[in-house]
């Protein structure tokens, strides 16, 4: 496993390296050669048609495999029900967040007018002539299939919300659907890593056509959004999520964090919070909230806690939007914001699916803007860690928030292991002689069913 672990944390290594080598690359003929990088645009547009082919059954796959994990959690009952609540509650607040930051710096703004190339084309076929009524329409497909096949966001998202809850609403029966379209998943993440691996020749032909036409301008604006990006992570985290675990629970967030230090550098290695996954559901148990609700708490979250991506997606369309020169109304921006959260529900923390999600947003709301996917390109990988320790931090704080309203953590134990008292076992992950309480009697008992 650890073998494994390493070849992987390699892998990415070479693309982050190869990523920062292509920016840099890009910047320097965009500068020496300006009308050389212009010329080079192409192969920024050949990149985002790639991530364009599999927005329909990355929505698709993430969506039914998020209300199946809807109806897993339900059936927990209480657990499962605070939990969907407040990861919805807490992922709106976040993009809100990310509209909020992105209207007050106004990332992109100096970049002037830039030329959005072939989106407009591919705006003028997705829009076509219709109004409202024609708009309503178009959502319904004409097939159950050709919903994957149209190039369409929103009637992929139509179609996955039907098939979502009518396996939903099959119960057991549907177990096999789930399991099918989980592979299907892996087949499509799967896909999606491999044209990952062209991010570096998709983000040189990108960020050389725009030095190119605007000079040091777009290092600066792509510098002010990354910046802004992990300043905004930060204080949702040490802000708001800092708050509301001191209100809850009286935890301190500053300990927490320093007792899933080593999480956070494997997250940092790997770029994605599923690499930490296993070892925040031991770590969770460790510090004395029980295996039922960590059990329920920490998977769902992976799916539909995704607090630092919800920021991502906000930040990025309106970057992009100010960066093409056609800026989001404040009702486009609601619009979008309403798509991202149910588009992002089920992305489950996968590198790439931030980039999918968010091509697929302005797919479905401004498709002339989708070309500016490309100017993202080259900073998505270095955002790709605040997203990813922002998921993560997040879902440990939803564990024991949870785990307090339901009174199944137990408050002495997460202050002996958060203060060094209780060490966690680093090599077996299990805690034997000091193992999480068993669930104690409360005042009103509810059966749990354990999957």
């Amino acid at each position: 496993m650890s073998t494994t672990s390493a070849r992987k944390r390699d892998h990415t290594h070479w693309l982050y390296i190869a990523v920062i080598i292509a920016v840099l690359a890009g910047i320097l003929v965009g500068r020496l050669a300006p009308e050389f990088g212009q010329s080079l645009a192409p192969l920024g547009t050949l990149f985002v048609n790639l991530i364009k082919m599999m927005i329909a059954p990355v929505i698709f796959c993430t969506i039914v495999l998020g209300i199946g994990s809807v109806r897993a959690a339900a059936t927990v009952g209480k657990v499962g029900g605070l939990a969907i609540v407040y990861f919805l509650a807490m992922s709106t607040a976040a993009l809100g967040i990310g509209l909020v930051v992105g209207n007050l710096i106004e990332p992109g703004s100096g970049l002037g007018e830039a030329k959005p190339g072939a989106g407009a084309k591919y705006a003028e076929q997705a829009h076509g002539a219709g109004g409202t009524w024609d708009f309503i329409q178009n959502i319904v497909p004409t097939t159950l299939v050709s919903s994957l096949t149209a190039g369409s966001v929103l009637q992929a998202l139509f179609v996955a919300l039907l098939v979502g809850f009518a396996v939903q609403a099959m119960g057991a029966a549907g177990e096999p659907i789930l399991r099918a379209v989980s592979l299907g998943q892996q087949l499509v993440f799967r896909i999606l890593s491999m044209i990952l691996w062209l991010a570096p020749i998709g983000a040189f032909g990108a960020i050389a056509n725009v030095v190119g036409r605007t000079g040091w301008s777009a290092v600066v604006e792509l510098a002010t959004l990354m910046i802004a990006f992990y300043l905004t992570c930060l204080v949702f985290v040490f802000g708001v999520l800092g708050a509301v675990l001191r209100i809850v629970s009286g935890v301190s967030i500053l300990k927490l964090c320093r007792y899933l230090a080593r999480e956070y550098l494997l997250i940092v290695a790997t770029s994605s919070s599923e690499s930490a996954l296993p070892r925040l559901i031991a770590k969770m148990e460790h510090a004395g909230v029980e295996k039922t609700t960590v059990g329920v708490v920490v998977p769902t979250g992976y799916s539909f806690n995704l607090d630092g991506t919800a920021i991502y997606l906000t930040m990025a369309s309106i970057f992009i939007a100010d960066a093409l020169g056609q800026p989001l109304s404040i009702g486009e921006q609601i619009g979008l914001l309403l798509f991202m959260i149910v588009a992002s529900k089920g992305a489950a923390g996968v590198t790439g699916a931030g980039l999918a999600t968010l091509a697929g947003g302005l797919q479905s709301h401004r498709p002339e803007l989708l070309d500016g996917v490309g100017l993202i390109v080259g900073i998505d990988r270095f955002m790709s860690e605040a997203r990813a320790l922002t998921n993560f931090s997040g879902n440990a704080v939803a564990t024991l928030l949870i785990g307090t309203w339901t009174k199944t953590v137990d408050a002495d134990r997460t202050r002996r292991v958060l203060d060094r008292e209780l060490p966690f076992d680093e090599e077996t992950m299990v805690d034997d002689e000091h193992g999480a309480p068993e669930p104690k009697p409360t005042t009103d008992p509810a059966p749990v069913a354990v999957q």
